[in-house]
């Protein structure tokens, strides 16, 4: 523990209230905390936890929010972006991507993550230097609070490691209280043989400090250092900064890179206990708070894996459904949805108050891990060959062998579907639209990368002048270039943005699209990837059928079972579908969203 919160004062735990739920409140938190930091006076520490997330003038609720599907609606879709996603060399970037917001994604998405909009020093945002400013290269707080105001917005809380250049540790090198406490040290003589991260580079970095030679921990590269949460100050100052965020208008908070959290010498330093109690300690504190919180985490990482930081609805609102990307990918190339429907079969439903959020494509590459287990070896390597095939690039990971595996593919999604394992064809545009029609029809939340939404091709231009594979999908537009090419209805850029925001338009208004409505996947074709959708009150059914292939495909009426004094028709080509007939015919790559009502 310590020397500052030895000297803190003592505060009452639960200002504002002595009442029955103030003790709920306050056993839950004191519980976790000894949990996480059993030496620590957990009275002290529960007090500074409050203190950092209801500072004076603000309090919890009486009650905490109980689990439940009233969080997200049909409705909810969001947009990934960064915030200098758009330029024009004259206005505030924030400005831009707003009005970019407003002109072509208002009523299509109501959602938009900004990716870390922070000042920093490398990775793209992800070394933050100062979690307390927007990038004066993006724009101000004003701005994040415009935009705010017209759309949901996520936040990135790059909670594991920060800038090498920032303040924090530049006074941890100068013995500067608290953050002479605040950095993971090691030794290179311990035991770090099963550490699991998802780089090549060294793990420690030797510094020099006031207080002699020091080695710290460093997961990512070496201008990302690693926090030490041992220290509770760590956790309690992210508290504050969780509250500066809500305070300027966010509402859902993603845990970047919270797998990762704490770390111990001989462990693999992944979803260690302590970090899921971290995880389940912000979930109270967000469920307090009189404003909506949702707390999603970045754990981009194996199903099981992946799939506990759910806890027991006690833990994360949300999660990434990460081995969509590279199994719809491998659907696509190959023709089949046999391990996208081997996989999703398997896929529990989202418990009480929890939903997935699901993608294609991201700022990352498409993750190789989560489908560890799920796609063959062969498979994959297939992937990779078509991926290099078409420009893109691979990105390795250490093993603890000392040998390295395929951590990402790096690619813009669109560029990804322009072949299959057969070559390149026709149906670059369809094959494109299905795989994100997918995204849309699935249980969850979806979300789409601006990149995606733009048909943005690889990069490979900033690839060279960055160093970097990731830049390969992160292209920086030119705002007056991109207005005249989406105004430009023969572009494929204004056809992709315009097919995909009908289907959203369409989506948003379907009750069995509820992120937690019913889902069946249906034991089809291995060309058709279908699943049947019910609304929570059961009102209304959508058989989402999906053709991966280039073929023609037959689907019965026996498979999807439609009740016959039903009226059935197709949500996305206004089709009515006639019972007595036999079959349902998907031409090549087409999707269709069968329903009895809207």
């Amino acid at each position: 523990m310590t020397e500052n919160l030895e000297n803190r004062r003592r505060l009452p735990l639960y200002r504002t209230m002595q009442t029955p739920q103030a003790n709920s409140f306050s056993r839950r938190l004191t519980s976790l905390i000894h949990r996480i930091y059993p030496d620590v006076d957990p009275n002290i520490l529960s007090s500074m936890i409050v203190e950092a997330f209801w500072p004076e003038g603000t309090k919890p609720r009486k009650r905490g929010r109980l689990p439940s599907n009233n969080l997200w609606t049909e409705k909810d879709a969001l947009l990934i972006t960064y915030g200098n996603s758009i330029l024009d060399g004259a206005h505030k970037p924030l400005d831009l991507l707003h009005d970019f917001l407003l002109r072509r994604m208002k009523g299509v998405v109501n959602g938009v993550h900004i990716l870390p909009f922070f000042p920093y020093t490398s990775d793209d945002g992800f070394a933050v230097s100062d979690f307390r400013a927007v990038n004066p290269q993006l724009g101000d707080w004003p701005d994040i609070n415009r935009i705010s105001e017209d759309f949901h917005l996520m936040s990135d809380l790059v909670l594991n490691h920060v800038s090498s250049q920032g303040t924090w540790f530049n006074s941890y090198l100068q013995g500067q209280a608290p953050y002479d406490k605040f950095f993971f040290e090691a030794s290179p003589d311990d035991d770090l043989t099963d550490v699991v991260r998802p780089r090549t580079t060294p793990l420690l970095q030797k510094v020099e400090t006031a207080n002699g030679t020091r080695h710290v921990w460093c997961t990512f590269s070496h201008d990302q250092i690693d926090l030490d949460f041992r220290n509770p100050e760590v956790l309690v100052e992210f508290l504050r900064i969780i509250r500066l965020h809500v305070d300027n208008g966010i509402s859902i908070i993603r845990l970047d890179a919270v797998a990762f959290l704490w770390k111990e010498a001989g462990t693999s330093s992944i979803h260690l206990p302590q970090t899921h109690a971290i995880v389940q300690l912000i979930r109270m504190l967000c469920d307090y708070a009189a404003e909506t919180i949702i707390l999603l985490t970045e754990t981009n990482v194996p199903k099981a894996e992946n799939l506990s930081y759910f806890g027991n609805r006690n833990e994360a609102h949300a999660i990434y459904n990460f081995p969509l990307p590279p199994l719809i990918l491998h659907a696509m190339m190959s023709g089949s949805a046999q391990y996208l429907k081997r996989w999703q079969r398997g896929m529990p439903p989202a418990q009480l108050g929890c939903a997935y959020l699901n993608f294609t494509a991201s700022h990352d590459g498409i993750g190789m891990r989560p489908a560890e287990g799920i796609l063959p070896a062969e498979e994959q390597a297939k992937m990779i060959e078509t991926i290099k095939d078409i420009g893109g690039l691979v990105s390795m990971r250490a093993l603890p062998d000392g040998g390295e595996a395929p951590y990402e593919i790096n690619t813009t999604f669109y560029e990804a579907t322009g072949q299959t394992f057969d070559g390149k064809d026709d149906f670059h545009f369809d094959r494109f639209i299905c795989s994100q029609t997918i995204v849309m029809s699935l249980e969850g939340i979806p979300a789409f990368y601006i990149h995606a939404m733009l048909a943005t091709p690889n990069d490979l231009e900033q690839v060279a002048h960055r160093g970097m594979n990731r830049a390969i999908n992160r292209h920086r537009w030119d705002y007056p270039k991109l207005n005249a090419l989406l105004d430009d209805p023969s572009s494929q850029h204004a056809q992709v943005l315009a097919a995909l925001s009908d289907r959203l338009r369409i989506r948003a208004k379907q009750s069995a699209f509820h992120p937690n409505a019913t889902q069946f996947t249906m034991p089809l074709d291995d060309r058709v990837f279908g699943v049947w959708r019910q609304s929570l009150d059961r009102h209304q059914s959508i058989f989402a059928l999906h053709n991966v292939s280039a073929e023609t495909v037959d689907v019965s009426h026996i498979a999807m079972n439609l009740i016959d004094d039903e009226h059935w028709f197709d949500l996305l080509s206004g089709e009515p579908i006639d019972v007595n007939q036999d079959v349902i015919t998907l031409a090549p790559y087409q999707c269709r969203w069968i329903t009895n009502r809207t």
